[in-house]
């Protein structure tokens, strides 16, 4: 016999408990200030730990970015985004440029040391990560890294539609 809807929704409202911990868990491990010492530490480059999330997307970037979209991108105020940017300008790793589609305007890239400590950063991270997940399968990894990309779009598009919707109200 299938099991009846109230089951599965009770079987699918204990996964969404136990999701929720794990994340919470591994949002826990990974921003803690210890751990982003020991990175710095690691790749030999001096940077705050705020600073960071800002570097890493402006260096995965296309184009330069406004400050505006950049801050939307992740999810914080503009006042927060302008004191990251001017930090990171007087430590080498962005710069200004002129904005194509206004010249009164400004975008920010990150500069040729931005990329090496974005990219510093990267492989201490990703070699605790191969040393930590040493014994799983690549399968295992194949499907933990299509499931988290899944889960982060769906995040996404969830968070646009709030969004929207704030906006309507």
């Amino acid at each position: 016999m299938p099991p009846s809807r109230a089951t599965s929704e009770l079987d699918d409202a204990a996964h969404i408990v136990e999701l929720e911990r794990a994340m919470a868990r591994i949002a826990y491990l990974l921003t803690r200030a210890r751990r982003h010492d020991r990175a710095v530490t690691a790749c030999g480059i001096t940077v705050d730990r705020a600073s960071v999330p800002l570097l890493r997307v402006l260096a995965e970037a296309d184009e330069p970015m406004r400050l505006g979209e950049l801050a939307a991108r992740l999810d914080v105020e503009a006042p927060h985004v302008t004191r990251q940017v001017q930090r990171l300008e007087r430590t080498g790793y962005v710069e200004r440029v002129a904005d194509p589609d206004d010249r009164r305007a400004q975008r920010v890239q990150p500069t040729a040391a931005g990329h090496a400590a974005v990219e510093a950063i990267r492989s201490v991270q990703r070699r605790w990560m191969r040393e930590a997940l040493a014994d799983w399968t690549s399968e295992d990894l194949a499907l933990l890294s299509e499931l988290n990309h899944r889960m982060i779009d769906d995040f996404a598009v969830h968070g646009a539609c709030l969004e929207a919707e704030r906006q309507q109200a």
